[in-house]
């Protein structure tokens, strides 16, 4: 197991005039803004934060000139084990990371995937994360999705990337191989939610969380199609989910792929890589967000794996025999 010594936090500031009057929570966020609101509230809760020395409660309001005082202790996230898995890494700072993730490797513990994630993965580098919640993560890819993630460092960077992503202003641009032609791009705006008919699958669903993707079409062959997607939202499956919904699912898709498609009089190489395709055919190609400590927007791309360079390979040859 990770062991590490906590990590204290000790933090004072004076309320200032135009916040008086104002809750706890309300007057803590704008002064410890490094921090979550759920945090503090929780700190504040816990009498870790207190006013004058005296513990309220987060909806008390605080008056101008009150002391806010943190005295906090980061406590380890889980009882993680910490292991040395090969990653990636294409930029690092001591702030966040990035990583360019290969297929096969499960983000984070879960039930049938205790250990040999990527979490174990960045323990291991960066043993210091086991005070971070789920270690830094702050976004997710499909086991078998590749390419880019970003990894928080520090309880303050976690918290300004996850407010890039919710405010959507962190740009993650995929690519895919569909099933079928597409015509053209377009956006797909559907609510995404947990399938009744399946619990396993995700579907758009009337009163699902909002989902929103940008798609324009790369290249097209005979029966398939190499699209990009842009995220304005990161639900489960988001991309899988909204192809699959425009009648153009993912080659090699396990949960939503359906039917097997290729072309006719297809090369007996095409068809047996198209059969036997293992995974979903997607791979996040460019990652793009402000550094949460310095500001500088950052760019970063990952080209395409060698599985997906093949594939597209043999479709184009297969197009072309065909012209």
């Amino acid at each position: 197991m990770s062991q590490l010594p906590k990590h204290t936090i000790e933090l004072a500031a004076d309320v200032p005039f135009e916040l008086g009057g104002q809750r706890l929570d309300q007057v803590a966020a704008q002064l410890f803004a490094e921090h979550s609101r759920s945090r503090l509230a929780a700190w504040i809760k816990e009498g870790r934060l207190t006013v004058d020395g005296t513990v309220l409660r987060p909806r008390d309001t605080v008056h101008a000139g009150a002391r806010l005082q943190l005295q906090a202790e980061l406590e380890a996230q889980g009882e993680w084990v910490a292991q040395d898995i090969a990653l990636n890494i294409v930029f690092e700072d001591e702030h966040i990371l990035v990583l360019d993730k290969p297929s096969g490797l499960v983000v984070h513990p879960a039930a049938g995937h205790a250990d040999g994630t990527l979490l174990n993965a960045l323990l291991h580098h960066s043993p210091e994360l086991i005070n971070v919640p789920r270690a830094g993560i702050v976004h997710r890819l499909d086991k078998d999705t590749t390419g880019l993630m970003v990894v928080a460092k520090t309880l303050e960077a976690q918290t300004r990337l996850v407010d890039q992503l919710q405010k959507r202003t962190v740009s993650r641009i995929y690519e895919c191989i569909v099933i079928g032609v597409v015509t053209s791009g377009s956006t797909i705006d559907a609510p995404i939610g947990r399938s009744s008919a399946n619990r396993q699958r995700m579907a758009v669903i009337e009163g699902g969380k909002p989902a929103v993707s940008h798609y324009r079409v790369l290249e097209r062959f005979r029966s398939h199609t190499h699209v990009r997607v842009k995220l304005e939202t990161g639900r489960t499956h988001q991309i899988r989910v909204h192809m699959t919904h425009v009648g153009f699912p993912l080659v090699g898709d396990p949960l939503y792929a359906g039917r097997f498609r290729i072309p006719p009089a297809a090369s007996q190489t095409l068809v047996q890589t198209l059969k036997e395709f293992p995974r979903q055919a997607l791979h996040a190609r460019f990652l793009e967000l402000d550094h949460p400590v310095t500001g500088k927007r950052m760019k970063w791309e990952s080209p395409l794996p060698e599985d997906l360079v093949w594939m597209l390979s043999l479709l184009r040859q297969d197009h072309e025999s065909f012209v």
